[in-house]
Parts: C-alpha cells; sequence; structure tokens
C-alpha cells in the first residue's frame, strides 16, 4: 500500500493505492476506485475493499472524501454529494494517469453512500467501465424518506424549517455552527438496526478511526443532501454494467433493489441471505462474499475474462 496525494481542483486528496500481489510497473492494470460510505475514511471499509481487490490481482484506490478525514477543502465536515462525485471523477483523473493502469480498464466500488455517489459519477464519466456497489444508499432519498423508505419527501420539510432557523442564527446573532451525527451516538428503541449496528462499527474500537468524527456540518451539508437523488436519470444516463450486492436483512435493500429495477444497462443483483447493511463493512463471511461477486464481475468486464458466478 502506498499514500497518495492528487489533485482535485484547488483541493489536495488523499488516498491509499494498493498494489496487487507480484505488480509489474511495466505491466499495464487494471484498476478499481473504491468510495467510502458516508461518514467513513479510507482506512476502513474502502481500505478493506481496496485490499481485497488488489489480492485479486486489480490495482485499488481508497481515499477520503474532499472536506473529510485527511482530504483538504473548508470547512471540514462537509458532506455535500455534489462535490463526492467530483470526488470520484478526480480519483479516476489521478488512476488513468498511471503508467501502469490501462485507462481503457477502470471501475468503480462504492459501499453505502459511496455506492450511490459511484452510479452517480458513471452516469457522467463513462471512463468508468463497470462499477459495483455494496449496500448501496441514495444518499438524498434516504434523508427524505427515512432509512426503510417509508415517508414521502415532505417528510423533509420539518428538517429543513429548522435548518432556516440555524442558518439565519449562525448568520446573524453569531451562533456556532451545528453539526450532526452520522450514526446515533445513543441508539434507543426507535433507532433502526443498521444505524445501531453502524454505531458499534463507527464508535467503538471495532472500526473506530480518529478521522472519522461522526459529524457534518448541518446547514452546509443537509440543504445539499436534500435535494440530491444518485440514481436521477439512471435509466437513461448509465450505459455500463453493474454488480448491485446487498444483504436480504438490510434496512436499506430497497435502494438496490430500486436501482436495479430501474437500470436498464447490463446488470446483476446479489442479494445476500441473511446478511444486514453493516454486515458488509467488516464481517468476512459477508466481504469476502461481497468480494466473491465483485472480482469475477470486474474481470469480465475489465479484461475480457469469463465470469462464473451466480
Amino acid at each position: 500500500m502506498e499514500t497518495i496525494t492528487f489533485p482535485n481542483g484547488p483541493i489536495t486528496m488523499a488516498g491509499n493505492l494498493y498494489l496487487p500481489d507480484g505488480f509489474a510497473p511495466d505491466t499495464r492494470h487494471a484498476a478499481i476506485v473504491v468510495v467510502h460510505p458516508g461518514g467513513g475514511v479510507k482506512e476502513q471499509a474502502a481500505g478493506l475493499y481496496a485490499s481485497k481487490l488488489a489480492e485479486q490481482g486489480f490495482v485499488a484506490l481508497a481515499f477520503d472524501a474532499s472536506f473529510q478525514g485527511d482530504s483538504g477543502g473548508e470547512p471540514h465536515h462537509l458532506e455535500d454529494p455534489y462535490a463526492r462525485v467530483e470526488d470520484v471523477r478526480a480519483a479516476v483523473d489521478y488512476i488513468q494517469s498511471l503508467d501502469y493502469v490501462d485507462p481503457e480498464r477502470i471501475g468503480t466500488l462504492g459501499v453505502c453512500a459511496g455506492g450511490g455517489y459511484s452510479v452517480n459519477a458513471a452516469m457522467t464519466d463513462y471512463r468508468i467501465k463497470a462499477l459495483t456497489t455494496v449496500s448501496a444508499v441514495n444518499i438524498g432519498t434516504s434523508f427524505r424518506r427515512g432509512w426503510y423508505g417509508t415517508d414521502s419527501d415532505a417528510a423533509a420539510v420539518p428538517t429543513l424549517r429548522a435548518l432556516a432557523e440555524q442558518r439565519t442564527a449562525e448568520a446573524t446573532k453569531g451562533a456556532d455552527p451545528a453539526y450532526l451525527p452520522y450514526v446515533p451516538p445513543e441508539p434507543d428503541e426507535n433507532t433502526p438496526r443498521d444505524l445501531a449496528e453502524a454505531g458499534d462499527y463507527y464508535l467503538t474500537p471495532r472500526a473506530q478511526h480518529p478521522n472519522a468524527k461522526n459529524k457534518f456540518l448541518f446547514t452546509k451539508s443537509v440543504s445539499r443532501i436534500f435535494t440530491f437523488d444518485a440514481f436521477h436519470m439512471v435509466e437513461d444516463l448509465l450505459t455500463q454494467p453493474i454488480l448491485i450486492v446487498a444483504g436480504s436483512e438490510a434496512g436499506s435493500l430497497w435502494m438496490s433493489t430500486e436501482l436495479h429495477g430501474r437500470v436498464r444497462s447490463p446488470k446483476q443483483l446479489q442479494v445476500v441471505e441473511g446478511g444486514r447493511h453493516m454486515s458488509f463493512y467488516d464481517v468476512p463471511e459477508y466481504v469476502d462474499r461481497a468480494i466473491a461477486q465483485a472480482a469475477p464481475f470486474f474481470r469480465e468486464h475489465l479484461t475480457g475474462e469469463p465470469a462464473d458466478n451466480d
């Protein structure tokens, strides 16, 4: 693994580049850009998947989103979906510039919100030749309609009213910036199981990292998130093959099945029995199941090697 940086306009991005065993710098390799979940950093799920993909023979890049982790950008702790999508494009810029990467054999793998961002990036960046989502989340739809997708979009209105009040307080009264947590720090009986498990992942030694602060700016993030739809126009603009991996017990499964139903390009949906949303972040059984699907999928679509998986 190599620690690298790359430009994204005026922002310097921080990444970890994973190289395959027996790496030969004079050979052109297929490469995968791995996109981390909302609230995550490159040292967590994204880095795990990047290392696993390198074991399968791919060059793989995990990076911190702009305004987050070790990457630059101010104000820090901003979750801007439009910036996150541009991050993916900038990562493709970087990885295709490497002499040992074949620029015609680049894919993406996104986890949770990173999956939605990867889909959105691929719709307007055809340098991405194939993509995989794992426990995909369309962050805007999820924020508006709730984790289970049972609310209407109008359910967002009270939060937007509170946002307006907070922005006024910051602009006219000198109030300190307000932050929201990505995952509930103290889940209760009303907390969706997936989000309670997310707290165990992010806030305990299981996967806690000092750069993952479990907070994002309220006023500057929520207005961007609530109007974002990662799957907007996916029927017409996504032309690349896509593999969608999700757990049968995940509360977020509806986003993966919706994506699969809407996509018209070559597509595969792999629902892993017994898997929950967070199972695919670090539980070996489920991470290995996802890689067992993703590696042959990428080989088929990036190298022309036939895949033999169900």
